[in-house]
């Protein structure tokens, strides 16, 4: 055999009885067969092996079962992000003339879309109130094919009754999905608790260092997974398998990186609780967040993101002043990294609540507690002494 076709030679050439704790890397887009009768083109991998790399490799298929296994689902797609999440579901269960539900307190791309995108299909996306219950059941329509969930939600951290919307919908034929980012998949069990579809963005929590971009989707059953998956297809949802990689590897410390945080922002949130200057902290472990009773029966812990919200007599300039001055934690998006996070939402719409821009979301990391309530204290104390200046009038999604 010529030297140029030994280089192009796939077959290995090492030996390939090695052992390791690591998933391999497996890159690639073409699969190869044993013969042409072995050749399909099957986004059911799972079930059925590879055809192609667009729906996943090894490494890929490896991260959609650990993801199944922990939520307890019948299969999971990963997908390129939360927002890639949001729109597989959307696509897979609403068409023209659809009319779907999500709550107001949702993820704020996930209402982008709704607004633009889906409005764009003649899908109508109608918003509700989060904590609205079983009452749900007065908004369903004839043509209602999708109810979303968020719960706790973005930035006001309603925690939504989940098993009574599931049972008005089911009771009218309808499907539900859940965002279940903030529980990370596991404290909060969405299909004991009746949910079709459960996503999760992988960014956060399971990712867990800020470095990467992914989303799961995961199936409650094979209805559901025949409903994802044609369009998880058609839509070429392809993702990196160094990411997944990276996923992979957060996962074997999630467990430990949970429980810290679990602590730590419960030490940070009480904190504030008692901050003169504080009017309101919502997170779901404290009685002033709105569904705290829920939570208490359906999760099995909190995470690490949080809001709270300044006295009225705190004009908003200053509530930007707080921020710019903190110095361990950083001003930026997402959450659910090592790293501890603040920002503030000037333009936070709520149709029963004007925050005024008082309202900061805390995003707590791994750093030493004492060093980020110390911060926290110094920027507050910096408050009185702020000047006056305009709010900015930006407005941006609730990531």
């Amino acid at each position: 055999m010529h030297w140029r076709t030994k280089l192009l030679d796939p077959k290995p050439q090492a030996r390939q009885d090695y052992a390791s704790l690591a998933t391999p890397v497996y890159r690639g887009s073409t699969v190869v067969f044993d013969a042409q009768s072995a050749v399909t083109d099957d986004w059911r991998q799972a079930d059925h092996g590879y055809s192609y790399g667009l729906y996943g490799t090894p490494t890929t298929l490896e991260l959609a079962s650990r993801i199944a296994g922990i939520e307890g689902a019948r299969e999971t797609f990963i997908v390129p992000g939360g927002q890639a999440a949001i729109a597989l579901i959307y696509l897979s269960y609403c068409q023209a003339g659809s009319h779907a539900l999500v709550p107001y307190s949702a993820y704020g791309p996930n209402k982008a879309m709704a607004e633009g995108l889906m409005r764009g299909l003649n899908v109508e996306v109608e918003p509700y109130d989060p904590m609205i219950g079983a009452g749900i059941t007065n908004l369903i329509r004839e043509n209602t094919a999708l109810i979303w969930c968020e719960s706790p939600g973005s930035v006001t951290m309603e925690v939504q009754d989940v098993p009574a919307i599931v049972k008005a919908a089911h009771a009218k034929g309808v499907a539900v999905a859940l965002d279940n980012t903030y529980a990370a998949g596991v404290m909060f069990d969405a299909f004991a608790h009746g949910v079709d579809v459960s996503l999760q963005a992988l960014t956060k929590y399971v990712g867990g260092h800020s470095d990467l971009l992914l989303g799961s989707v995961s199936a409650r059953d094979d209805a559901a997974y025949a409903k994802l998956g044609p369009i998880y297809q058609q839509l070429g949802l392809a993702v990196s398998p160094d990411d997944c990689s990276l996923a992979l590897r957060g996962l074997q410390t999630l467990a430990i990186r949970l429980d810290a945080l679990e602590n730590a922002t419960l030490e940070v949130a009480h904190w504030l609780k008692d901050c003169p200057l504080v009017k309101d902290v919502y997170h779901p472990a404290l009685p002033s967040c709105p569904g705290h009773d829920i939570w208490k029966r359906d999760f099995t812990g909190s995470t690490g993101v949080f809001s709270f919200t300044f006295d009225d007599d705190i004009p908003a300039p200053r509530v930007v002043t707080f921020i710019n001055t903190l110095k361990i934690f950083k001003i930026g998006m997402s959450w659910g990294g090592v790293n501890s996070l603040a920002v503030v939402y000037p333009g936070l719409d709520r149709p029963t609540q004007d925050f005024g821009g008082r309202i900061v979301r805390l995003n707590i990391g791994l750093e030493k507690v004492t060093d980020l309530i110390a911060d926290l204290e110094a920027a507050m104390a910096g408050i009185n002494q702020a000047k006056k200046t305009e709010t900015p009038s930006t407005t941006f999604g609730h990531f």
